[in-house]
C-alpha cells in the first residue's frame, strides 16, 4: 500500500468542488462529488432514531446500488423538518441531476448543521448552479465546503499494485462533535477506481465502519445526520475485486487505511480537543470485550477530564472498564500509559505500582497519548480513540446557534 496525499477526486474518473451558497455567513457552505460514469454504491447511517431527511432520501439511493454524485450542505442539518424537509431533500437532488443530466435516484444528498430549521432552498439551487461548473480534480474546496465547528479540512488516500494495476481508495470527512459510536462518523465521502460488486462492498464496509467510526467518540452524541457515502466507478481499468482473493485483502487494506485515518483525524479535531487519547486493550477472552472495553474508556467524561488535567488517574480507567459490560477479570489487568515522553506502568495484576507522578506529568502532557491495557485472558485485543474534555468543548456548544 502507498499512501498518498489527497482527496475525494484521487481516483480515476472523479471531480469535485465547493462555494459558498449564502447558507453561511462567510464560509464555503455547499460541495459535490460526481463520478463520471455510474458507479457502485454502498453505505451506513446513523442509528439514531431520528434521521435527518437527507438520510431518509440516501437510504432509498442505496438500495438502487449505483451512484452518479453526492450533494452536500452544511450550516444546516435539514432535521426534524418534517414532510418540507423531505420533499426538500429530494429536490435537492432531482435539480442536481438535472444540471449533471443523471438519474435523481443516483444522487446522493448530505446535510449537516442547525436541526429544526427549514432548508433555504433558493440558496440550495444557487449553490448547485455554482458548483456544477466549477466541477474539477481539486477537491480542497469540497472537503472545506461540509465543515461545521471542524479547525481543519479532512482527507486521506492510498493505493495498491494488484496484479500490475494501481487502485486507489481516498475519501473526506467532517466531524468534531456530536461523535459516539453507533455510527458515529458525521460525514464522510468514500472514492474509489476499484471495480467491485455492490454486496462486497457494502460488507466490506459494513466491517471497516465497526472497526474505525464505531471506534471513536469525542462527547457521546451520534448525530441525526451521520453517514458513510462509497462510491466505486471501476475507472481503474483493473479486473473485479472477488472475496476470498489476494485483490480483495489488498484492497480492503486501503480501505481500512483511509477510514481509519478519517476516524482518527475526527478525534483530534474533536470540539475543544487539546489531546488525542488510543485506548489499546490486548489480550481479552474475545474481540467483543476488547472493543467494548476500549470504547468504554474513551467514552468516559471521567476519564476525558483527567487527561484535560494531565493528571495519571488510572483509576478512572480500571473504573469505566468495570462498568463496561464486557468479560475480564480485573485482578489480572495491567495497565501503563505511552507518549512521546516515555512509557509508565502503573498497575500490575489489578493492583498499584508506585510511580514518580512528575514523570507520569510530563508523559501526559504531550498532544498524543496511548492507554496500554492488557487483561492477561487470551489473545484478543481492540483499539478505540478519543479526546479529552475542556473548557472549550462546553463554549463551542454553548453558543452554537449563534
Amino acid at each position: 500500500m502507498r499512501i498518498i496525499n489527497g482527496g475525494v477526486v484521487s481516483p480515476k474518473g472523479y471531480k469535485a468542488a465547493g462555494v459558498h451558497a449564502g447558507l453561511k455567513k462567510v464560509k464555503k457552505d455547499m460541495a459535490l462529488i460526481v463520478s463520471e460514469v455510474p458507479a457502485v454504491s454502498a453505505a451506513a447511517f446513523t442509528t439514531n432514531k431520528v434521521k435527518a431527511a437527507p438520510v431518509i432520501w440516501d437510504m432509498k439511493v442505496l438500495k438502487g446500488g449505483t451512484a452518479r454524485a453526492v450533494v452536500v450542505n452544511s450550516g444546516n442539518a435539514n432535521a426534524c423538518t418534517g414532510g418540507q424537509g423531505l420533499k426538500d431533500a429530494e429536490e435537492t437532488a432531482a435539480y442536481a441531476a438535472l444540471l449533471l443530466s443523471v438519474p435523481k435516484e443516483e444522487v446522493y444528498v448530505s446535510s449537516t448543521g442547525v436541526i429544526g430549521v427549514p432548508l433555504d432552498m433558493e440558496k440550495i439551487k444557487g449553490g448547485i448552479d455554482k458548483l456544477v461548473p466549477l466541477l474539477s480534480e481539486n477537491d480542497e474546496d469540497a472537503a472545506e465546503a461540509i465543515l461545521t465547528t471542524d479547525t481543519f479540512r479532512k482527507t486521506a488516500a492510498a493505493s495498491v499494485d494488484i496484479d500490475g494495476c494501481v487502485v486507489t481508495v481516498a475519501g473526506m470527512a467532517k466531524g468534531s462533535g456530536m461523535i459516539h459510536p453507533n455510527m458515529a462518523t458525521m460525514l464522510s465521502y468514500i472514492t474509489t477506481d476499484a471495480a467491485i460488486s455492490q454486496p462486497l462492498l457494502q460488507k466490506m464496509l459494513g466491517a471497516t465502519v465497526e472497526d474505525t467510526f464505531n471506534m471513536i467518540s469525542v462527547d457521546g452524541d451520534t448525530s441525526t445526520n451521520d453517514s458513510v457515502i462509497v462510491l466505486a466507478n471501476g475507472m481503474s481499468g483493473c479486473a473485479e475485486i472477488r472475496e476470498g482473493t489476494a485483490a480483495a485483502e489488498a484492497f480492503e487494506e486501503a480501505f481500512r487505511y483511509v477510514l481509519g485515518e478519517l476516524a482518527k483525524l475526527i478525534v483530534k479535531d474533536g470540539e475543544g480537543a487539546g489531546r488525542f487519547i488510543e485506548m489499546h486493550v490486548v489480550g481479552a477472552p474475545s474481540r467483543k470485550d476488547a472493543k467494548v472495553l476500549a470504547r468504554s474508556v474513551i467514552s468516559s467524561s471521567l476519564v476525558k477530564a483527567a487527561f484535560f488535567g494531565s493528571d495519571a488517574n488510572w483509576g478512572r480507567i480500571l473504573c469505566a472498564m468495570g462498568y463496561s459490560g464486557a468479560d475480564f477479570d480485573p485482578s489480572l489487568v495491567d495497565l501503563s500509559f505511552s507518549s512521546p515522553a516515555g512509557s509508565l506502568q502503573v498497575v500490575k495484576g489489578g493492583e498499584p505500582v508506585p510511580f514518580d507522578e512528575d514523570t507520569a506529568k510530563k508523559i501526559l502532557l504531550e498532544k498524543e497519548v496511548a492507554v496500554i491495557a492488557d487483561c492477561h485472558q487470551g489473545a484478543a485485543e481492540a483499539t478505540a480513540w478519543g479526546c479529552d474534555l475542556t473548557y472549550d468543548y462546553v463554549r463551542i456548544n454553548g453558543d452554537y446557534r449563534s
